[in-house]
């Protein structure tokens, strides 16, 4: 799945780059206002192709997906906010005082 995005990420760039240099290395000789518009269609280019390779596929892990690892899921839960710091033996709360 990444090496699809990246590639299609790329694809997207050398379009980018081949509209801008074309534009004003031969289609201004003809048509400035044709040449301005290749630019902002270029222009248009870079956050879609941005967009396209960060996008998350089907089969990739997400943030905040649980690992399947008990231990690490209960420390990114914690990191995260979502429980407090547990105590090994009984499971309780640091903080209750107890």
């Amino acid at each position: 799945m990444y090496a699809r995005r990246r590639r299609v990420y790329f694809w997207m760039m050398g379009a980018c780059l081949v509209l801008f240099v074309g534009a004003w290395a031969v289609v201004r000789l003809f048509s400035v206002p044709v040449a301005i518009g290749m630019c902002v269609v270029a222009m248009v280019i870079p956050p879609i192709a941005a967009m396209t390779a960060n996008r998350r596929g089907p089969d990739d892990r997400w943030w905040d997906d649980p690992s399947g690892d008990e231990k690490s899921d209960e420390w990114w839960d914690e990191l995260d906010g979502k429980r407090g710091p547990r105590d090994r033996e009984d499971g309780r709360d640091r903080e209750d005082g107890d």
